[in-house]
Order: C-alpha cells, then structure tokens, then sequence
C-alpha cells in the first residue's frame, strides 16, 4: 500500500488563476534568470573584450545547452513524475523517482564535465569556431566546463523543489546565482582583467552557490519523504523519468543542431559577403540570447504550471487541465506580441548594451532583430503545448511538437535559404519556423483534445 501525504494538495483546489500566478511568476523569474547567466557575461565581455569575445561564447553555447538537455530530462521528467503520482495518492512512488533523480544528476554531472574538457577543442571545431574565435572559447570553455556538475543540480533538483510546491524557494536558488555573477563579472573582467576567464568564474562561482542553496533544501520536501533507499537506480523508474522529460530534451538537444548548424552557414556565407566570418556569428548570437531572455517568460509560464497540470490531470480535474492551458496560450502569446513590438522598435539601444562595434556589425544586428525575430509571438503556442502534453504523460506528441520548430523547419531554411540568399536571406528561416510550428501546435491540440481527456476518465471515476 502506497504512502500518502495526509495534508489537502493545493494543486487540486485553489483557484485556477491565483495557482498560475503562484507557480508560473517564480518559474518565469527562474528562467529569465537562468538566461541571465548568459547575457550578463555577453554585456561585460562586449564591453571589455569585444565581438570575438561574444562570438567565442557562442561557439561554448551547444556544450552548454546539449548539457542542459540531459539535465532537463531528468529534473523535467522527475517533476512531472512526481505531480503525477501525487495526484494518484502514490508519494512513495513519487520520492523513488525523485531519488533517482538525484542519483542521476550527480552521476551524469560528473561525467560530462570530464569528457567536457577531454574533446573541448574538437567540439569547438565542430561548434563554429574560427581561428580568430578558437583561442577565446577554449580559455572560456575549461572554466565553463568544470562547472558541469554545478549547473546539473542548480537545473534538476530546480524543478524537483518546484513540483514540490516550493516555486519561490526554486526562484530564491537560481537569484543567488544570478546575482553573484552580476557582481563578480565586473569585477574580474574590468578590474581583475582576466577577459573571458573572468566571466567563466564568475559564472560557476554563482553556479556553485546555487547548488549549494538547493542541496540544503532538497532535505526538506513538502509533499514527499526523501529516504536512502530511494537513492538507488531502478531501471524502469529511470525510464520513466526519462521518457516523461523527453520533451524538454528534444527541445534543447534541437537547440544545439539548430546552433551548430547556424554557426557554421554564418561562417561559411558571412565569408562571402561584406560583413567577414565573425560578425554574422557574434551579431546573431547576442540576439537569440535577447530572443531567449523573453521566450524565456512563454517558457518559464508553460513549465512553472506543469505541477498544477500533472496533480489535476492524474486525480481527474479536467476542467481545471482545460481552463489552465487556455489562459497559458493566451498570456505567453500577448507576451511575446509585445516582446516583437520592442524587437521591431528599437533594435539599437539593445544592440549597443553588448558592446558598440563597426557600423557593419550594427546593420546587421540591426536586421537580425527585425527579421529573425519576427514570428517570435507564435513560440509560445509550440513552447505551452509541449509542455502540456508533456505533463499528462503524452510523450510522443510532446516530442515531435519540439522537434518541430527547430529540426522540421529551422535547421532545413537555415541550410536552403543560406545556400540561395546568402548570410541576410537565411534570417528568414526564423520567423518562417515559428509561425509553422505554432500552428501546428495548435492544429494537433485540437485533433487530440476530446481524447486527451476521455481515454483517462474511466481511470478516475
């Protein structure tokens, strides 16, 4: 007979609109910060060291995000796991998937900071790197990389306290982070004069002590008991965990073919133009980390409600599941309509925080802005349905509703629209991929929404 909590689960009583804004505000914060992380070092390293700076961080960006990948799947995968099965009155099963979780974690952290360091340079080979950026990203990549451990927990155990019921405490983590590294990036690339080093450390001093913060509160579970044994791997919970978090790795894992492939046709056609190999790299670089920032907000709304979704779809509350996705789909899409009215206003004074180089380097800034951004409103279609038929368990259409964006229609325009127009023309593979897989998104919610709900009712009545 399974554990229960004795407590009522908020989760499957409170009112719709108070549980979003509970949950979904510190998941947002916690994104925005997350991407924080990135920009803060793009800024100091714009000011200090110059566009190569920037562009070697891109070149680091895939390691970083392929990373995140492996660590989303499982923190993502554990969280929904645990919604579930707190739902379904089973919270000894719930904190065997959390146990492995972080088992997982730790383990898969270590090792990929190893072979992180061991292939570095290949990597950045592969990643886009030229030899004006190669010195920069492996200077920037050793530090980054030793951190792997850091950011493996400051990503899954995040996502294990916030299906806790704990999103504040989550937020609280990653601030801590943000904040140490907004107040030694100055420090050590200005008066240190480190250069790209500096930004690295302190990036995985603020890392560190985010890990640190949240290790202390993973001894304090809400909804679950936490013991020794469930520590221990268990082949089919591993599965489980990794199955439910596919989604979320797709989508990161297509983040890295969709930067490798960017990269290197940036190199390749910003070659034959008159911008030069770096500038294309560094310009577009620093506006998808902009783009990411508030993509980031649709993003962190669709995953920090996952936990509502997950208790009320699996103790049978489908009207609260169906009122909670449309308000998700209408916030994160008036969002980002205004997000494009500031893209599309003033792209300069964004631009020029990162660093203020050739009038080159701003022209086409300037219209990696206006265009690749263009269709950014329609991301939080794709980005909520993801996450929505990732939390109900559905982790097929979940998969290729992230594949969609980024592998079915990005990486494809890149390569076509790059060999036919050259390094301006492959800028409209952005808004052309957006718009496609939002409607797709929408279009396959709404074949699968009556069945969604009706194949699992006999389950819980």
């Amino acid at each position: 007979m399974e554990e229960t909590i004795a407590n009522v689960n908020p989760l499957g009583t409170e009112k719709i609109g108070k549980l979003m804004m509970r949950f979904a505000i510190p998941s947002i914060i916690s994104l925005v910060i997350n991407s924080l992380y990135n920009m803060v070092d793009q800024v100091f390293i714009g000011q200090g060291v110059g566009y190569l700076g920037n562009a070697a961080t891109n070149v680091i960006l895939p390691l970083n995000t392929l990373h995140m990948a492996i660590m989303m799947m499982i923190g993502d995968g554990a969280a929904a796991f645990m919604s579930l099965n707190l739902g379904k009155d089973k919270a000894d099963t719930a904190a065997r998937g959390v146990g492995n979780a972080v088992t997982l974690t730790v383990g898969i952290g270590v090792i990929y900071a190893i072979l992180s360091l061991i292939f570095l340079k290949p990597l950045c080979q592969l990643f886009g790197a030229t030899e004006n950026t190669m010195p920069y990203a492996l200077e920037y990549g050793k530090i980054i990389a030793i951190g792997y451990l850091f950011v493996s927990i400051d990503i899954a155990f995040g996502s294990i306290i916030r299906a806790d019921g704990r999103p504040n405490t989550s937020m609280i983590g990653l601030l801590i982070g943000c904040i140490t590294n907004l107040i030694l990036d100055p420090l050590f690339i200005f008066v240190f004069k480190w250069g790209v080093a500096g930004a690295a450390w302190a990036t995985i001093i603020g890392q560190f002590l985010n890990a640190v913060y949240y290790i202390i509160c993973m001894f304090r579970f809400k909804t679950i008991r936490l013991k020794k044994e469930h520590l221990f791997l268990k082949g089919d919970l591993c599965k489980r965990i990794a199955s439910m978090g596919t989604s979320s790795f797709i989508l990161q894992v297509a983040l890295v073919a969709v930067m490798t492939t960017m990269n290197n046709v940036l190199v390749k056609y910003g070659a034959e133009s008159k911008y030069g190999s770096d500038i294309p790299m560094a310009a577009l670089g620093v506006t998808m980390k902009v783009s990411q920032l508030v993509t980031n907000v649709a993003v962190g709304l669709a995953s920090g409600i996952q936990p509502i979704y997950g208790y009320n779809y699996g103790s049978g509350r489908f009207l609260r599941v169906k009122k909670l996705y449309k308000w998700a789909l209408l916030d994160s899409t008036l969002i980002l309509l205004i997000a494009l009215a500031v893209f599309q206003i003033f792209p300069e004074p964004i631009i020029n925080l990162f660093g203020q180089e050739s009038d080159l380097y701003m022209e086409y800034a300037v219209k990696c802005f206006r265009i690749y951004l263009l269709g950014c409103f329609m991301i939080g279609a794709n980005a909520v349905t993801g996450v929505f038929f990732q939390s109900i368990g559905k982790s097929l259409q979940s998969a290729l509703l992230s594949l969609s964006r980024q592998i079915v229609f990005l990486v494809p325009g890149l390569i076509i629209l790059g060999h036919f127009t050259g390094v301006e023309g492959l800028l409209w593979a952005g808004p052309i991929s957006d718009i496609l897989a939002g409607v797709i998104s929408l279009i396959t919610v709404f074949v699968y929404w009556k069945s969604i709900f009706f194949e699992n009712a006999s389950e819980c009545f």
